[in-house]
């Protein structure tokens, strides 16, 4: 409980500076050109961005992030007290359920 509300006086005032500071909405159209290196791009694309890969990637974040916290969990588990396997479990949910989307996305052929 301590760290969430330390999370909650850590973030509030950069959310709340940040969001004083900022510009308002004014209409520059230069804000929305396509850019290339923070150059305005000269004469057509040469090549097609392919998507093909895109839930592989998005698989690879999922497994990345698992692999760490999970090495982590595992080289403590028995020093772990048992109130330790709820949020242990919720990230396990959140990943698997990202992992789902991932492998969702990449039956979905017709949007490459």
């Amino acid at each position: 409980m301590m760290m969430f509300g330390f999370a909650v006086v850590a973030t509030a005032p950069a959310l709340l500076l940040s969001r004083m500071l900022s510009p308002r909405r004014r209409s520059n159209p230069v804000k929305f050109l396509p850019m290339e290196c923070g150059q305005v791009p000269k004469g057509e694309g040469r090549t097609h961005f392919m998507m093909q890969y895109y839930a592989y990637v998005l698989m690879f974040v999922v497994f990345d992030v698992m692999a760490i916290f999970l090495y982590a969990w595992g080289s403590t588990i028995l020093n772990l007290p048992r109130t330790a396997t709820l949020p242990i479990i919720a990230f396990l949910a959140i990943m698997f359920a990202a992992m789902a989307f991932a492998l969702y996305q990449a039956k979905r052929r017709n949007i490459w």
